[in-house]
């Protein structure tokens, strides 16, 4: 597979298969960008907490990522024009900075920016996927959802809110549905829509790759709103959707629970036909 396609990028962007070697540095995007800024995290987690969640998810997420990044089917948006903050990176092509020994006894002193300022690398966004006829070993999940919940309660509800016959979409061989799963961009490079034409550009890709559609839980609206919506001949769908703020749990004691805390963020299984 080649490591480097032409895209709609600006010339100083490209979009590259990520490799092992780019396995931190995903893993390090993922979680800053959804503790930090996703609706559903955000809206839960402050100060402290939000760091000691975003570094507990660095160190229990790299399942996640890595079985996405082994899998072949992943991308990532480089900065081919990167200013390095510090030397030691330049050397190496970039580095993480984090420890999570050291920043989670810390975590009363450190921010978002902080974080942001200890990667210093030129991937800027990612966009995960994997074949589904090669699932995530969910057993391998479970200290992720540890950490964040809210995440394993939402994808539980999206499946179970899915009217779908499995049997009318689902994959029974390699190369006909592709999931999605991990969209982040850096917070210093939004704005730029670098997701929504890595977005595009993945679905070209996947059909040119034989693949007949793609699933993604979005769990913000600008992803639901690029999933929803594709380029033509591509057809979006939102097949499930979970409305974190008026779900509620009634345990057996009586007492309600609130599975999604303060969240009001409406999450989305969406589904592009691609042929």
């Amino acid at each position: 597979m080649a490591k480097t396609m032409t895209t709609d990028l600006p010339s100083r962007f490209e979009i590259r298969n990520l490799g092992p070697e780019h396995s931190d540095w995903a893993l390090a995007i993922l979680c800053h960008t959804n503790i930090f800024y996703g609706p559903m995290w955000s809206s839960n987690y402050k100060g402290a907490e939000a760091v000691k969640r975003c570094l507990g998810l660095y160190e229990h997420g790299r399942y996640l990522v890595d079985h996405q990044i082994d899998s072949g089917y992943s991308f990532g948006v480089f900065d081919k024009e990167y200013t390095f903050k510090r030397p030691e990176s330049a050397a190496t092509g970039g580095r993480l900075y984090w420890d999570v020994e050291r920043d989670t006894a810390d975590a009363d002193n450190l921010d978002a920016e902080a974080m942001l300022d200890r990667m210093d690398f030129p991937l800027v966004s990612i966009a995960l996927s994997y074949d589904s006829v090669n699932p995530l070993d969910m057993s391998k999940m479970i200290p992720l959802t540890r950490v964040v919940p809210k995440y394993g309660e939402g994808f539980a509800r999206l499946i179970a809110y899915d009217p779908r016959d499995p049997a009318t979409w689902k994959a029974t061989g390699p190369l006909q549905v592709l999931f999605r799963n991990s969209t982040s961009t850096r917070r210093d490079y939004e704005g730029r829509k670098l997701m929504k034409v890595q977005a595009h550009w993945l679905m070209r890709w996947a059909k040119e790759m034989g693949f007949r559609g793609i699933q993604i839980e979005a769990f913000n609206d600008a992803v639901r709103k690029v999933w929803t919506n594709p380029p033509p001949p591509f057809r979006g769908e939102a097949i499930s959707e979970v409305k974190t703020g008026e779900e509620v749990v009634e345990e057996e004691d009586g007492t309600v629970r609130r599975p999604f805390g303060n969240s009001t963020q409406t999450l989305t299984r969406c589904y592009v036909t691609l042929k």
